[in-house]
């Protein structure tokens, strides 16, 4: 322990390092487990996330939020258009732009696999105030920035 911190502080963030470990863990097991049942790669199943959050997305804007490098950005495309979960479209706008988009007919139901869930972590924002889940939502943030920097750096 630092002479600089006080016993209690040093307790905590062991603590809050052994959960981020064991809340990371539980995440990719989770939607191992999903991707799974759903036949697909966890890459697969987050980059269905993201263009289900984001919309439709170029290959590079894909690579950019996901924090991949392009030719696994092309491939990841590929897996998912031959499962007929995604299409490459041209955009109306500028004709040399691919554009991503899900094919939402294929991805009909899979939402109600994530509703349990869902709504338990519903329940569990129950128990919190407002202030508390401010809180939270700023520690969320701010480390999630920190992991796409550091995922940033491992694939420069």
């Amino acid at each position: 322990m630092s002479r600089d911190i006080s016993e209690r502080r040093n307790n905590l963030l062991e603590a809050l390092a052994m959960a981020g470990r064991d809340s990371s863990n539980a995440a990719v097991m989770y939607h191992t487990a999903m991707g799974e049942r759903l036949g697909l790669g966890m890459t697969e199943e987050k980059t269905l996330d993201l263009l289900q959050r984001m919309g439709p997305l170029t290959a590079g804007e894909i690579g950019q939020h996901a924090g991949l490098a392009p030719a696994t950005v092309s491939g990841l495309i590929d897996r998912l258009e031959s499962k007929w979960l995604v299409r490459r479209v041209r955009d109306t706008r500028d004709r040399r732009r691919v554009i991503v988009e899900i094919n939402h007919e294929r991805l009909a139901g899979f939402g109600e696999l994530f509703e349990p869930f869902v709504a338990a972590l519903g329940e569990l924002y129950e128990q919190y105030t407002d202030e508390e889940l401010e809180l939270i939502l700023d520690y969320l943030t701010r480390a999630t920035a920190l992991q796409r920097a550091a995922t940033r750096d491992l694939t420069a």
